[in-house]
């Protein structure tokens, strides 16, 4: 069962309520906002936040100072290595691993990657476009 504490103070000589997020609530929040086709505004609107907000808690998540949970689905990274594009057209040369071209990016995958592997690279490529 999740439960939610929010403390609730008042500010001298203000009258507005001051709201304080564990880091728990706060990463849960974070994570909701990093998901597929889900927008910042949506996400803080749903959550009683302003945008700018939920914007700062997701800058500490990228610098590390806020721990995500685990996503749903995991994503796997692959290493890649961005090339310059060569000003001549390149020699043919024999690969015996395969490359996922998208537009200027060329991803090389290591030999003998598995099916699995490749299907999540697939998956995360098409997220991000």
């Amino acid at each position: 069962m999740d439960t939610t504490l929010e403390v609730l103070t008042m500010r001298e000589g203000r009258r507005e309520a001051h709201r304080r997020w564990s880091d728990e609530v706060k990463a849960r929040i974070v994570s909701e906002s990093l998901r597929p086709g889900v927008t910042v505004n949506e996400v803080a609107e749903r959550h009683g936040l302003k945008a700018n907000h939920l914007s700062s808690w997701r800058t500490l998540a990228r610098q590390g100072k806020l721990v995500l949970p685990e996503p749903e689905d995991a994503v796997e990274f692959a290493a890649m290595v961005v090339e310059t594009p060569a000003q001549e057209p390149p020699t043919v040369k024999a690969v015996s691993r395969a490359e996922i071209v998208v537009g200027a990016v060329t991803i090389r995958l290591e030999e003998g990657a598995s099916a699995a592997r490749i299907a999540a690279i697939a998956r995360a490529l098409a997220a991000a476009t």
